[in-house]
């Protein structure tokens, strides 16, 4: 079950890659005149009227900035 865990992360992106909506948070972000970290965390507040997409796709940003901490 933990090998399972650990690869979840492939299936994620090779299914970004294969819908092509790679750097599509990172491209609304930067729309927003923001970075991606500021703008998911305004996403994810309470009472935002982002879509349920932008919620999820902020949630993998979040998730992925913690994966890349770690590893330092």
């Amino acid at each position: 079950m933990a090998k399972a865990k650990k690869k979840w992360i492939q299936s994620v992106q090779k299914s970004i890659k294969k819908k092509g909506t790679a750097g599509a948070f990172s491209k609304q972000a930067k729309r927003a005149d923001m970075s991606t970290s500021a703008y998911a965390t305004k996403v994810l507040k309470p009472g935002s009227k982002a879509s349920a997409t932008t919620k999820k796709r902020a949630t993998l940003a979040k998730t992925f900035a913690k994966m890349r901490a770690k590893k330092k």
